[in-house]
């Protein structure tokens, strides 16, 4: 048989997501029809029949039959639920709705939402939403949406193709070939796009009937279930409940679930067995809303459906974690198949690497797949919020790795009262995109602070003229008035002349009687140079350079960027002198 169809919806935080919820579940609510839809923990139920009755009249012009028994609606806010949601192979939404906001267009939340997509090769469809806020729009209830498109003033239509062509080219980036949905010619191999209002419902029965039809012409296979077999499920969150204790809120997407079965929940350390002390289903909306009575205990779902469930041993279970039932005998098999699942996403090697830590196991999953696409290394990753532990790892890096001294934590915090060492960068952040960029900013800031210190203790490319007139000893040792040129002049460093022989060194650097480390380009200062008298080996108006050892040059090409463009010519002077006598001086 077939089961319903399961959907997420994505989208930027501000894009309209909730407000489609909402509408699909308010439009859904009839007199009539009490508990056509039941709002599940986590998920919203919209069966075959409110489908139809929402269509209306549209099904028949498409010649449309509704065959699924309806749709699985994900309630779950931002992209980031959409990675807690997995199952072995892929994702557990069949298909996404990716909400994008008319007026602002493809945002980086968008982007993120859309790469998580294309890793999971999940199908989707795009929810053009807030058409009704389009300047001189006008919305009309009870008319098809192309019908009320046609009917908008030209200049609102030129509008609205070039607001729905900038999205179109902006998917494009991203490898997908996007289309209004009226204009496709293969679905195979085109994203619709469906331009909605889900404030005023404009769009909503077009969004409904495409997502049926894909679903029934490409989906079907993967909508088949054996609801007689062992249940497959995902945990969607871990709640306390008065009288219950520990519970979980779970999807169950293949076979059923009855009281008493034993389970088997994934885990960070190893998978939980237990048996269920009791199943709830949710009670239909209209009832759901009074606070007092949410669920009605049951004996046994089937899939696809939200189910709470209460058993013993529930205390370590994370949101996103595999979940399934099995008998007695077959506990031992069923753990392995969930520990090398799990085993597939928790990392923790010996490598080198940053740390990384997520809510979930799906957010882990999505984490490690950007970073690995980075080529970002990682040395551990896990689920919960940040340790003393996890610290402690990042900080065994600092003295090789600096740079990856770090602990990347999605959508988690720090524990309380441990403290971070001083050697070590925590990131927290709740967009993966937004957090991978403040760790390469970091690591850029970083890697200057640490050339900035390498080049310290190298000999700076300089050149110094001896001033006419400033000699003020000629001899041990020789102390005369100098210009810097280009770069900096430090003490201790060696000089040589065009000749390329180290001839002397700088003593010590004085201006207006006060010593001075180092004097920068366009300074006027006395120095004090050891074995030379001024009259022999050098002469007034003579100019020197630096004496740069070979490996400091090398070094020098290494570091650049942290150079002026002035310092760098002096090092090509300086190498040219050198090669005359080596040609391969440097290289």
């Amino acid at each position: 048989m077939l089961r319903q169809l399961i959907i997420t919806v994505m989208g930027n935080v501000d894009s309209g997501k909730t407000q489609l919820l909402d509408t699909i579940r308010d439009t859904s609510i009839v007199e009539s029809e009490p508990g056509r839809i039941t709002q599940c923990i986590g998920c919203s139920f919209i069966t075959a029949d409110v489908i139809k009755k929402i269509c209306g009249n549209l099904l028949q012009k498409t010649k449309l039959e509704i065959k699924i028994p309806g749709f699985i609606i994900l309630d779950t806010p931002g992209h980031a639920a959409f990675t807690n949601l997995r199952k072995r192979g892929g994702n557990l939404a069949d298909i996404a709705i990716l909400v994008i906001d008319i007026n602002e267009g493809v945002k980086l939340q968008t982007e993120e939402c859309i790469d998580i997509l294309r890793q999971y090769k999940t199908p989707f469809v795009i929810a053009l939403n807030k058409i009704d806020l389009l300047p001189g729009w006008v919305s009309k209830s009870g008319v098809n949406l192309l019908d009320n498109i046609q009917s908008q003033r030209e200049n609102v239509l030129i509008f609205v193709e070039k607001k729905l062509y900038e999205v179109v080219g902006r998917i494009s980036q991203f490898g997908f070939n996007a289309e209004r949905f009226d204009r496709i010619e293969d679905y195979a191999k085109q994203i619709p796009i469906i331009p909605i209002s889900a404030k005023t419902t404009e769009g909503l029965p077009e969004i409904l009937m495409v997502l049926a039809g894909l679903s029934q012409k490409f989906l079907e296979e993967s909508l088949r279930v054996d609801v007689k077999g062992s249940a497959k499920g995902t945990i969607l969150d871990v709640k306390e409940e008065r009288g219950l204790g520990t519970t979980v809120d779970a999807i169950i997407y293949d076979g059923s679930l009855m009281q008493n079965d034993m389970i088997v929940i994934g885990s960070l350390k190893e998978p939980i067995v237990t048996k269920i002390k009791a199943l709830f289903e949710p009670l239909p909306l209209a009832e759901m809303r009074d606070k007092k009575a949410k669920f009605k205990p049951v004996k046994e779902v089937t899939a696809a459906t939200g189910v709470k469930i209460a058993a013993p041993e529930l205390d370590n279970v994370v949101a996103g974690m595999p979940l399934r039932s099995c008998l007695p005998n077959e506990t031992e098999k069923v753990k392995e198949e969930i520990q090398k699942e799990v085993e597939e996403v928790i990392i923790e090697t010996d490598k080198q690497g940053i740390v990384i830590k997520a809510d979930s196991l799906g957010s882990l999953e999505a984490l490690v797949k950007i970073l690995k696409e980075k080529n970002i290394e990682i040395k551990k990753a896990s689920i919960g919020n940040i340790s003393k532990k996890d610290l402690s790892d990042a900080e065994t890096n600092y003295e090789k790795y600096p740079l990856q001294s770090s602990v990347l934590g999605f959508n988690v915090g720090i524990m309380p009262e441990v403290r971070v060492p001083s050697n070590v960068k925590v990131l927290t952040n709740e967009v993966i995109y937004k957090l991978i960029e403040d760790f390469e900013k970091w690591q850029q800031e970083e890697r200057k602070i640490i050339e900035s210190k390498e080049i310290e203790f190298l000999n700076m490319p300089c050149k110094i003229q001896i001033m006419k007139g400033y000699v003020f000893r000629q001899s041990n040792p020789a102390i005369v008035g100098v210009e810097v040129l280009t770069g900096t002049l430090k003490t201790g460093v060696p000089l040589m002349k065009k000749d390329g022989a180290a001839i002397t060194e700088v003593k010590s650097i004085q201006q207006e009687q006060e010593n001075l480390e180092k004097a920068e380009k366009g300074k006027q200062v006395a120095v004090s140079l050891s074995n030379v008298t001024i009259g022999r080996q050098l002469q007034e108006e003579d100019v020197l350079y630096s004496a740069i050892p070979e490996e400091h040059f090398r070094k020098f090409k290494e570091l650049k960027k942290l150079l002026s463009n002035d310092e760098i010519e002096v090092l090509k002077e300086i190498a040219e002198i050198m090669r005359k006598s080596n040609p391969m001086w440097g290289i």
